[in-house]
């Protein structure tokens, strides 16, 4: 039985966007309309729904999405809008709603200034709604092309855009708001850097801190600035807030900007760029870290090796770099006491073996003392060698790095290809089914069907984008040049011991072979560096 007590929901949604086009658009000017709308017809208003500043290329807006819960569940049964592109801009999801969920709810819809009224499905207005959509859609694609545009620009101009300025810096007063020296937090970064390329986890780093009553990057903000903490602000240090500054390029002069954006105009979920598509002003201003120091960290970081400290709190020179041969488990790092002045011996063995026993794997027990005399050892030979024919180690790293680097790039940038390729088609696949439904050539139920599996075949084709775009930017990021091994590998062609500092500097994993005992072979160590010069140097150890 149909009823005239039209209970509606009054939906007002202003953007950003159209802030700046004045008036005509503002809140109060669309409840005007609408109460006025409602009272000449007789609509009781149950209530007014309000998104102000929310962009309408997304339907996760919290007051739509309670206006449309409130019509799911009979609260109401009438939604008015000024006109279509309030509601939505997204034509594919405002076609859905107003075409297939409304009326399955028995709401109705009205869009008054472009004369849309879901009670009367005969009208020219409802036949040219889908053109109204697209056109609104296609304002919004237009709108948000010309802002991106126009923040480009200003990166490119090297004008900074950003609401912080990164710790230890301050926001110029000139017209491009150049980064200044904060002369009081500026040692800080540089401390930071320092004792992370030392060795020192950002765990450690945030202990002393915090012990030292350092101020961390979210009370400097709410000292200097009086900005309150944020949720990813603490006034105490944490590893998380560490590890953005060792890895900030505007520590070395250079502004990066662009490095973020919303995956589309319809889909607002941000996400990182690759590298090459940031806009950086190279020595943009003054550096606080030196490009010595900044090449250790960015080795550290790039390392797999972090390491566990025991509980005095320290962390063995090789802990996290040493691997089982057979297993391929991380070998632990055991100790015993000994000898009348319980002198502490550390050892290495097999992690599953300690975890598990025999039926996971055998010993690989090796003196730590041992194993850092090979190693050191090892690293002069090489820096020997290096210091007398260095021309020719050079031009070798330089052709296995490149060959390294080039056959997994342009296989991971083909298959690459292919699935970007897949994602438009199925775009276009997604617009010519909602198309066809739309002019009468596909019935609601198979249009919606194939939407659904368009869709998900795109979610699962956009992890597999970034899984391949993560690898090919690993691959090209890690490819040290031989330049910089060379530079790091002499410094410790007479160094007396061996340092956490010089294995992250140097080393990629070093792995341990069986004992002799139980395999009845030659124990093997293989040393693995960073920039391999022929092949995986083999070493022979027996106990």
């Amino acid at each position: 039985m149909k009823t005239n007590n039209y209970i509606a929901g009054l939906y007002f949604r202003l953007s950003q966007e159209d802030e700046r086009q004045g008036e005509s658009l503002s809140i109060e000017n669309q409840r005007q309309i609408l109460r006025k709308y409602a009272e000449e017809h007789g609509f009781q208003i149950y209530d007014e729904y309000i998104d102000d500043g929310v962009s309408g290329t997304t339907f996760d807006r919290p007051q739509v999405q309670r206006l449309l819960d409130d019509a799911k569940t009979g609260v109401i049964n009438t939604i008015i809008v000024k006109d279509l592109s309030r509601f939505g801009r997204n034509y594919i999801e405002v076609g859905q709603y107003v075409d297939y969920v409304f009326p399955s709810f028995g709401v109705r819809f009205i869009a008054i200034q472009d004369n849309v009224d879901t009670a009367n499905r005969d009208s020219n207005a409802m036949e040219m709604m889908p053109i109204m959509n697209i056109f609104n859609e296609w304002h919004a694609a237009n709108t948000s092309k010309k802002i991106r545009a126009i923040k480009r620009t200003h990166a490119i101009e090297g004008i900074y855009s950003g609401s912080k300025v990164p710790y230890g810096y301050l926001k110029g007063t000139d017209a491009k708001k150049t980064f200044v020296i904060d002369e009081e937090i500026a040692p800080i970064v540089v401390r930071i850097f320092e004792m992370y390329a030392s060795g020192i986890s950002p765990k450690q780093i945030a202990e002393i801190f915090n012990d030292e009553d350092v101020p961390s990057p979210g009370r400097v903000a709410f000292l200097k600035y009086g900005r309150k903490y944020n949720d990813n602000e603490n006034p105490l240090w944490e590893q998380r807030t560490l590890r953005p500054i060792l890895k900030n390029i505007a520590y070395r002069g250079h502004l990066a900007q662009q490095k973020f954006s919303a995956v589309s105009y319809k889909n607002h979920k941000i996400i990182e760029k690759d590298q090459s598509e940031w806009v950086i002003i190279y020595d943009n201003h003054e550096p606080i870290i030196s490009q010595e120091l900044w090449d250790k960290v960015q080795a550290r970081l790039k390392s797999q090796a972090h390491g566990r400290s025991d509980k005095r709190g320290l962390t063995h020179p090789l802990s996290g770099f040493l691997y089982c041969a057979d297993c391929g488990s991380k070998m632990k790092m055991c100790h015993a006491d000994t000898g009348k002045n319980h002198t502490v011996l550390f050892n290495f063995n097999c992690g599953d073996h300690m975890r598990f026993g025999r039926t996971k794997c055998f010993s690989h027990y090796i003196s730590a003392r041992a194993l850092e005399e090979i190693i050191l050892d090892d690293i002069r030979t090489m820096a020997q060698r290096i210091t007398l024919d260095e021309k020719a180690i050079r031009e070798e790293f330089m052709r296995h790095n490149a060959e390294l680097a080039g056959n997994t790039v342009k296989s991971a940038k083909r298959e690459l290809k292919t699935k970007q390729k897949r994602t438009e088609e199925l775009s276009r696949l997604i617009q010519a089914t909602y198309e066809d439904k739309v002019n009468g050539k596909m019935p609601e139920d198979i249009c919606f069907g194939l939407i659904e599996k368009y869709s998900a075949e795109q979610k699962t084709l956009a992890a597999a984008i970034e899984e391949l775009e993560n690898t090919i930017k690993e691959t090209e990021n890690t490819q040290q040049s031989a330049d910089d091994f060379i530079r790091d590998i002499k410094k410790y062609l007479n160094a007396p011991t061996l340092t956490r500092e010089m294995c992250y500097e140097l080393l990629d994993r070093v792995v341990i072979g069986g004992l002799p005992k139980i395999t009845g072979k030659e124990r093997t160590i293989d040393i693995v560096y960073k920039v391999d010069i022929s092949s995986v140097l083999r070493y022979k150890f027996k106990k």
